[in-house]
């Protein structure tokens, strides 16, 4: 068994100002994206370093608002109306992923009417940019010892303050590593070479909701919910399963508009 890395969620102090190493997380997530994005606009010319700028703070509004509205509405909503205050304590946790990726599509489609690209133009520039910021938000949750796995007899589990005296999966680096380093691989190697509209999109959410799918088999669902059937189906589950089937649907459609366009 491995200790837990005590860690003070609480990156620096300035008086009443405190920085939570959660918020570096996300702020280490949108600095990325606008380096990638930045490389990747160099070496194409039908985008521009502004354009990536402004997809950035795009995308970074959507991510923010669609997941901290995601969270409250698909795990935890009637703790928020309880104490409807709570929703503005974003350090605390409480983001969801899908609902920071639908907020991330309403904010692609805006940016991509406001400078004339379609979605899925949009849509396949950002996937290979994303899958860092997931990994460094997933290592911010492990920081401040939240979302833990299942317990476990394996040599690297650990205890996690306030998840009882058993060890644990350390599920949230499960994630970072799936989620983040090797979706980014992936995407990244896919990418770099020309590929037809929505195919970049049909990996990312084919690959991304297997590893979500799979780490949730290692990780505790939330205590509000539960198990929603089966007694081993999490919201989690529930949420990615439909993610598999639509990049799945996307890459083949991507794939069979290249073949019909090329047979005209």
């Amino acid at each position: 068994m491995l200790s837990y890395p005590q860690i003070d969620p609480v990156a620096l102090s300035l008086g009443p100002l405190k920085v939570h190493w959660y918020g570096i997380m996300y702020l280490v997530g949108f600095v990325s994206a606008w380096w990638l994005g930045t490389r990747r606009a160099n070496a194409r010319p039908d985008w521009n370093a502004e354009q990536i700028s402004d997809l950035i703070f795009y995308a970074a509004m959507g991510l923010i608002l669609g997941g901290r509205l995601g969270y409250i509405l698909f795990y935890d909503l009637d703790s928020y109306i309880a104490e409807p205050l709570n929703i503005l304590k974003i350090w605390q946790g409480g983001m969801s992923f899908h609902g920071g990726l639908l907020g991330v599509i309403t904010a692609m489609f805006l940016y991509g009417r406001r400078i004339g690209k379609s979605f899925f133009q949009v849509a396949d520039f950002v996937a290979p940019l994303v899958p860092i910021g997931l990994g460094a938000g997933r290592i911010g949750n492990f920081i401040n010892a939240e979302l833990w796995g299942r317990v476990t007899d394996v040599p690297w589990a650990m205890v996690f303050p306030y998840a009882g005296p058993l060890p644990r999966h350390p599920s949230q680096l499960y994630e970072a590593l799936l989620e983040g380093l090797l979706l980014f691989i992936i995407l990244w190697l896919f990418s770099r070479k020309s590929r037809p509209v929505m195919a970049v999109s049909g990996m990312f959410m084919t690959f991304y909701g297997i590893f979500r799918f799979f780490v949730e088999f290692y990780r505790t669902p939330d205590n509000q919910l539960g198990f929603l059937a089966f007694d081993w189906l999490t919201m989690g589950q529930l949420l990615s399963f439909p993610m598999i089937i639509v990049g799945m649907v996307l890459i083949a459609l991507a794939y069979y508009n290249k073949r019909t366009k090329n047979t005209l």
